[in-house]
């Protein structure tokens, strides 16, 4: 079971994106979709889905925050020909960031932004390189560029103490470094990492590069947690700007925004109209969620 899952912030286009992307991939299809009215940006779909087995979530909540490159999920293919099948209708109506052709870290490889913004990284790979088909790869640009190792570590170390999390499955690796004449990237740091937390991979790279660009809320990785104690523990090692905390959702040391949820979230949302709107506005007015006060909105 993955423990994290990627949630993606558009205007009004969640379900036909993820109609849209569940189209393009083998093992992927709509799971749920939930209407939550009363939230600040008025109704709100709420869209949970899989791609090739990795679960996400997407809300239409208004046009607050877009997409950018700082984070893009990387889809490994087996061959050129799966490449090209998958950048064929993604890219009509996107941005081509980096066209696609052969490169020395692979024979077939483009980055684009699709139709809606989002962005993905088309790479051909040997078949056995990863059980994860796709993969949240973080950018670290601006004021966080050079911190893309020491983010890794900080990660990582979210094992230690953390309820039910058996520290085995823990692991990173520093792909490529940065070389001396790079500039302006600064030799020694990150090309690419990948680093797995909680069973589930990630990339990381470091970019010099003038972007005018950031983490942004339009993409926030999910912690669910089974009790108080977890949600607790995870709020105080990650949250470090009080200003971005509501309902839930926090920005690390870093900028990257998480959302530390209680696992049967799916649940309490479930059911009547009337319950969904308990929920919805108990969890409006809170900061870290509150598992029993969230329990007692669904039950009155």
């Amino acid at each position: 079971m993955h423990r994290i899952s990627p949630h993606l912030w558009f205007d009004r286009q969640a379900r036909e994106a993820a109609e849209f992307y569940v189209s393009l991939l083998p093992g992927s299809g709509i799971k749920n979709v939930t209407r939550l009215s009363g939230t600040p940006s008025g109704d709100c779909d709420l869209v949970s889905f899989e791609l090739s087995g990795l679960p996400f979530m997407a809300i239409s909540a208004g046009p607050l925050f877009k997409f950018n490159p700082s984070v893009s999920f990387q889809i490994k293919c087996s061959s050129a020909e799966e490449v090209d099948a998958l950048w064929e209708p993604m890219s009509p109506g996107g941005k081509v960031l980096v066209p696609l052709g052969s490169y020395p870290f692979s024979a077939r490889y483009g980055w684009l932004e699709d139709r809606y913004g989002l962005s993905w990284q088309l790479i051909q790979v040997d078949a056995s390189a990863s059980s994860q088909k796709i993969t949240p790869v973080l950018m670290f640009v601006g004021k966080v560029c050079g911190k893309a190792e020491e983010a890794v570590n900080f990660y990582l170390s979210l094992r230690a103490g953390a309820p039910d999390h058996a520290p085995d499955d823990r692991k990173a690796d520093v792909l490529v470094r940065y070389g001396r004449g790079e500039e302006p990237h600064r030799e020694g740091t990150v090309r690419y990492a990948q680093f797995s937390l909680f069973g589930h991979e990630f990339g990381a790279m470091d970019s010099a590069d003038e972007h005018q660009f950031t983490f942004n809320e339009a993409i926030s990785f999910m912690i669910p947690c089974d009790a108080q104690e977890e949600i607790d523990y995870f709020w105080g090692k990650l949250s470090a700007d009080p200003k971005a905390e509501q309902c839930g959702w926090l920005k690390d040391k870093y900028g990257l925004s998480w959302q530390i949820t209680p696992a049967i979230m799916p649940e309490l949302l479930s059911g009547n109209a009337k319950k969904r709107e308990r929920v919805t506005q108990a969890i409006l007015k809170m900061k870290k969620c509150d598992l029993a006060a969230l329990r007692k909105a669904a039950a009155d």
